[in-house]
């Protein structure tokens, strides 16, 4: 119990303030010895709502330990003076960029810049063969399905078959099973 309002008296007796932002919220850090062990408190009293939004990315970074020393005004000041510049360049580019499209909508009309466009059917139907060629290679495929057919012979008994170390003849002579890798 005794620890407990220490900790409270020591919360209000012992801090040491660092620094207001410009939403107003207050900073405070306090030298906190615990077992021996020096350890630096740091924390925010927010003006008005507990709003966590309304804190710097600077503070914050003070808050959680990323930073040693605290933002300092003049730092505050030209972070949010770069912060103002970047936001007027993005609003500038924005405009150019709706111009363009404007007069680029003018000139081309049906396309849409930013949009992915579908492939070139020309570019795709010249890599297949006209339809007389394809008439061409249908008749040879049909009439090499005739000669498959007709030249399919029979296996050779076991036994009779010879058995060789190299695979040897055509693809009509071809027989399953009979050609064995060398060992």
């Amino acid at each position: 119990m005794s620890k407990l309002l220490s900790r409270l008296a020591g919360l209000f007796c012992n801090r040491t303030p660092v620094g207001v932002d410009k939403a107003g919220n207050r900073y405070f850090a306090r030298k906190e010895e615990i077992d021996g062990i020096v350890k630096e408190k740091r924390w925010v009293i927010f003006k008005g709502e507990d709003d966590p939004t309304s804190i710097p990315v600077e503070w914050i970074c003070w808050l959680n330990g990323q930073r040693k020393k605290a933002p300092t005004p003049e730092e505050m000041m030209e972070l949010e003076a770069r912060r103002e510049l970047v936001r007027q360049n993005v609003a500038l580019l924005k405009k150019e960029e709706e111009e363009r499209k404007a007069k680029e909508g003018s000139t081309r009309k049906g396309i849409d810049i930013g949009k992915v466009r579908g492939p070139d059917l020309k570019s795709f139907i010249q890599q297949f063969p006209s339809s007389s060629e394809g008439d061409k290679l249908e008749e040879q495929s049909e009439a090499m399905k005739g000669v498959r057919k007709s030249k399919v012979r029979e296996p050779e008994k076991a036994g009779t078959a010879t058995e060789s170390t190299e695979p040897t003849g055509s693809g009509e002579s071809y027989r399953p099973g009979t050609w064995q890798p060398p060992t």
